[in-house]
Protein backbone atom coordinates (compact mmCIF):
# COMPACT_ATOMS: atom_id res chain seq x y z
CA UNK A 1 0.00 0.00 0.00
CA UNK A 2 1.45 3.32 -1.09
CA UNK A 3 1.63 6.01 1.55
CA UNK A 4 2.88 9.56 1.37
CA UNK A 5 3.06 11.39 4.68
CA UNK A 6 3.75 15.10 4.79
CA UNK A 7 5.07 16.85 7.85
CA UNK A 8 6.66 20.13 8.88
CA UNK A 9 3.77 22.49 8.34
CA UNK A 10 2.64 25.04 10.87
CA UNK A 11 2.49 28.72 11.59
CA UNK A 12 5.32 31.05 10.56
CA UNK A 13 5.71 34.80 10.46
CA UNK A 14 6.13 36.61 7.14
CA UNK A 15 9.74 36.48 6.03
CA UNK A 16 10.35 33.19 7.79
CA UNK A 17 11.33 29.82 6.42
CA UNK A 18 9.88 26.37 6.69
CA UNK A 19 10.88 22.95 5.44
CA UNK A 20 8.25 20.38 4.59
CA UNK A 21 8.99 16.67 4.42
CA UNK A 22 7.27 13.90 2.52
CA UNK A 23 7.98 10.32 3.57
CA UNK A 24 7.03 7.69 1.01
CA UNK A 25 6.47 3.98 1.52
CA UNK A 26 5.06 1.10 -0.47
CA UNK A 27 6.63 2.15 -3.76
CA UNK A 28 9.96 2.11 -5.55
CA UNK A 29 10.82 5.66 -4.65
CA UNK A 30 13.60 6.08 -7.19
CA UNK A 31 11.13 5.42 -10.02
CA UNK A 32 8.86 8.33 -9.12
CA UNK A 33 8.93 12.01 -9.91
CA UNK A 34 8.17 13.85 -6.70
CA UNK A 35 6.13 17.02 -6.69
CA UNK A 36 4.77 19.53 -4.22
CA UNK A 37 1.44 21.23 -4.76
CA UNK A 38 -0.51 23.69 -2.68
CA UNK A 39 -4.12 24.65 -2.41
CA UNK A 40 -5.39 27.80 -0.74
CA UNK A 41 -9.02 28.16 0.32
CA UNK A 42 -11.21 28.88 -2.66
CA UNK A 43 -8.40 28.30 -5.13
CA UNK A 44 -7.31 25.46 -7.36
CA UNK A 45 -4.43 23.22 -6.46
CA UNK A 46 -1.22 24.49 -8.04
CA UNK A 47 2.18 22.94 -8.65
CA UNK A 48 5.02 24.62 -6.78
CA UNK A 49 7.95 22.27 -7.26
CA UNK A 50 9.02 19.04 -8.89
CA UNK A 51 12.10 16.88 -8.92
CA UNK A 52 12.81 14.16 -11.42
CA UNK A 53 14.09 10.68 -10.73
CA UNK A 54 17.52 11.92 -11.73
CA UNK A 55 17.37 14.89 -9.36
CA UNK A 56 16.54 17.69 -11.79
CA UNK A 57 14.58 20.21 -9.76
CA UNK A 58 12.18 22.96 -10.71
CA UNK A 59 10.29 25.26 -8.40
CA UNK A 60 8.65 28.61 -8.04
CA UNK A 61 10.85 31.44 -6.71
CA UNK A 62 11.84 31.20 -3.04
CA UNK A 63 11.09 27.47 -2.89
CA UNK A 64 13.56 24.60 -3.27
CA UNK A 65 12.77 20.94 -3.66
CA UNK A 66 15.11 18.06 -2.90
CA UNK A 67 14.94 14.33 -2.46
CA UNK A 68 16.81 11.74 -0.44
CA UNK A 69 16.45 8.38 -2.15
CA UNK A 70 18.08 6.57 0.76
CA UNK A 71 15.32 7.86 3.04
CA UNK A 72 12.49 7.60 0.49
CA UNK A 73 11.77 11.23 1.19
CA UNK A 74 11.26 14.53 -0.56
CA UNK A 75 11.57 17.98 0.94
CA UNK A 76 10.38 21.49 0.22
CA UNK A 77 12.35 24.39 1.62
CA UNK A 78 10.33 27.60 1.59
CA UNK A 79 12.10 30.90 2.17
CA UNK A 80 10.92 34.48 2.66
CA UNK A 81 7.40 33.29 3.22
CA UNK A 82 4.49 35.60 2.48
CA UNK A 83 0.89 35.60 3.56
CA UNK A 84 -0.08 34.46 0.08
CA UNK A 85 1.90 31.27 0.65
CA UNK A 86 -0.73 30.21 3.18
CA UNK A 87 -2.21 26.97 1.90
CA UNK A 88 -2.36 23.25 2.42
CA UNK A 89 0.69 21.65 0.88
CA UNK A 90 0.57 18.22 -0.70
CA UNK A 91 3.27 15.97 -2.04
CA UNK A 92 2.70 13.60 -4.89
CA UNK A 93 4.59 10.71 -6.42
CA UNK A 94 4.11 10.30 -10.15
CA UNK A 95 5.23 7.91 -12.85
CA UNK A 96 3.48 7.39 -16.14
CA UNK A 97 -0.20 7.03 -15.35
CA UNK A 98 0.31 6.41 -11.65
CA UNK A 99 -0.08 9.32 -9.27
CA UNK A 100 -0.27 9.13 -5.50
CA UNK A 101 -1.10 11.89 -3.04
CA UNK A 102 -0.43 12.55 0.57
CA UNK A 103 -2.98 14.00 2.97
CA UNK A 104 -1.34 17.40 3.07
CA UNK A 105 0.12 19.67 5.70
CA UNK A 106 -1.14 23.14 6.51
CA UNK A 107 1.15 26.15 6.25
CA UNK A 108 -0.06 29.43 7.68
CA UNK A 109 1.95 32.61 7.20
CA UNK A 110 0.76 35.38 9.46
CA UNK A 111 2.01 37.98 11.87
Amino acid sequence: QVQLVESGGGWVQPGGSLTLSCAASGLTFTSYVMKWYRQAPGKERELVASISTGGTANSVPRFFISRDNARNSAYLLMNSLKSEDTAKYYCSAETGILKYWGQGTQVTVSS
